[in-house]
């Protein structure tokens, strides 16, 4: 059994800072790459950021330059850190881990509960 356990959403104002974690547990052999998603209200689920085992990262155009996703692989956390807030990044944010349980199992993909982050003045 996997868990991926995110924390750190909230209520910010424009312009404003948050820090999301994610923390992955329980039977887990190699994570090959963590990600955040977001969902806003009657929207689909989109991409965010996305961080290797490696330390490749990649980020939507809409957060470039204000997120920047970071992870420590001897935890198995991964961060984002949200700077320059604005309305249309309210969302529930929801963490991502593709990785095997076991060995010589094929990777799949995992997902927290997800948090709401609401930018509003």
């Amino acid at each position: 059994q996997v868990q991926l356990v995110e924390s750190g959403g909230g209520l910010v104002q424009p312009g404003g800072s948050l820090r999301l974690s994610c923390a992955a547990s329980g039977n887990i052999f190699s994570i090959y790459a963590m990600a955040w998603y977001r969902q806003a209200p009657g929207k689909q689920r989109a991409l965010v950021a996305t961080v290797t085992s490696g330390g490749s990262t990649n980020y939507a155009d809409s957060v470039k330059g204000r997120f920047t996703i970071s992870s420590i692989n001897a935890v198995n956390t991964v961060y984002l850190q949200m700077n320059s807030l604005k309305p249309e990044d309210t969302a529930v944010y929801y963490c991502n881990a593709r990785l095997s349980a076991n060995w010589g199992t094929p990777p799949g993909d995992y997902w927290g509960q997800g948090t709401q982050v609401t930018v509003s003045s």
